[in-house]
């Protein structure tokens, strides 16, 4: 066999058993990948995206899309071959795996928790809408998640309404917490609630919960890392009651993302005109009650399933800007945002065809 012959095989059968090897040899890395985006104003799966009721709305134009991304589950086990092809792709991006599954978390914990993030995003973008039209909403601190294990638990639960603790009022979820740390773990505090099930009647009859009760508990030692302190085994969140009716119906989605589309949104089917004048326009943001905006992960998936889809236009959180704009698709223009009003001046910009004002994003920011 001539030597030229004999060492093209060589290669190409080393090639093959590298190949085969990759194939087999399993790496501790996770795929994240566009998902699927969808228009805040328009329909999915057969119904509309907001439905709202009880509060006159108007008819609304164009797209205001939130964005996804895909991300392989947490047992899947990826092998070599599929992360050199995911490094050199342009549409997908591999991490490591406990960036999406820290400390050894489950799929069904992973689910879980972004449910949980999803319907609490739902909630603030409907107070930060609101907020915007100086539509009132009432809100009260209650008790969120209980610790199983914990001194609360079987004592409080899910949906108590936090009145006071030691006799101090509670007007904020981060009271509590402040007031429980001020005992030593072993002492009692005193919760002053009213039970989740006479709240939910309140609400229910549209009238206020008056009766309380007094929960006495004793703190325990706190276990995490840092300064040991009493705990109870709560985490304290904020409920709220609006004025009117306004259901987001969007399944299997999780997480805390779309929360600005969502808020912008509402915003547009309850007030006069549209927002985007027609325009496409995408985007992405956490966003709390007060409007403001905060970062999310996988930005790079984000704009490039939206471009793909036809935006022109992606709101993007000013902190994450730095990284979008490293390889932004091209006919996309990444607006910066910072809070649910930079939005809404975007917005106006955009309508009018005024996109030289646009505060867009950098290398830099």
């Amino acid at each position: 066999m001539p030597r030229r012959t004999a060492t093209m095989l060589a290669s190409t059968l080393m090639l093959i058993a590298l190949l085969c090897a990759g194939v087999f040899i399993r790496v501790p890395y996770s795929e994240m990948s566009p998902g699927p985006t969808v228009n805040t104003l328009d329909e999915h799966d057969g119904e509309p995206v907001l439905q709202i009721s009880g509060r006159k709305t108007y008819p609304t134009t164009g797209h205001l899309n939130m964005t996804t991304v895909r991300v392989t589950s947490a047992d899947y086990n990826m092998n070599l071959v599929e992360a050199v092809y995911g490094w050199l792709a342009h549409d997908s991006k591999v991490v490591p795996h406990d960036t999406l599954y820290p400390d050894g978390k489950t799929e069904e914990q992973s689910t879980q928790e972004n449910a949980e993030e999803f319907s609490q995003s739902q909630e603030s973008a409907k107070v930060a809408a609101l907020k915007e039209l100086d539509v009132p909403v009432k809100s009260w601190v209650i008790v969120a998640t209980v610790l199983k294990g914990s001194p609360a638990e079987g004592r409080l639960h899910a949906g108590d309404v936090i009145k006071a603790v030691d006799g101090s009022a509670v007007k904020a979820p981060d009271d509590v917490a402040k007031l429980v740390t001020k005992h030593k773990p072993g002492e009692n505090v005193v919760f002053t609630i009213v039970p989740a099930k006479e709240q939910a009647a309140a609400e229910k009859a549209h009238t206020t919960a008056t009766k309380t009760q007094d929960v006495t508990i004793t703190t325990a030692k706190s276990h995490d890392s840092g300064q040991q302190r009493a705990i109870v085994g709560i985490s304290a969140g904020t409920d709220h009651t609006f004025p009117f009716t306004i259901d987001i119906k969007l399944a299997d989605v999780g997480g805390p993302s779309a929360g600005l589309m969502f808020a912008l949104g509402i915003y547009d089917k309850l007030t006069p005109g549209s927002l985007t004048g027609g325009k496409f326009v995408a985007g992405t943001g956490t966003i709390d009650d007060a409007g403001k905006v905060g970062p999310i992960g996988g930005i790079e998936m984000k704009t490039v399933g939206a471009r793909s889809m036809g935006a022109q236009y992606f709101l993007t959180p000013k902190d994450n800007c730095a990284a979008a704009a490293k390889d932004t698709p091209g006919g996309l223009t990444l607006v910066k945002v910072d809070t649910i009003d930079d939005a809404l001046n975007a917005l106006k910009d955009i309508r009018t065809g005024d996109t030289a004002a646009l505060p867009k994003c950098s290398a830099k920011g």
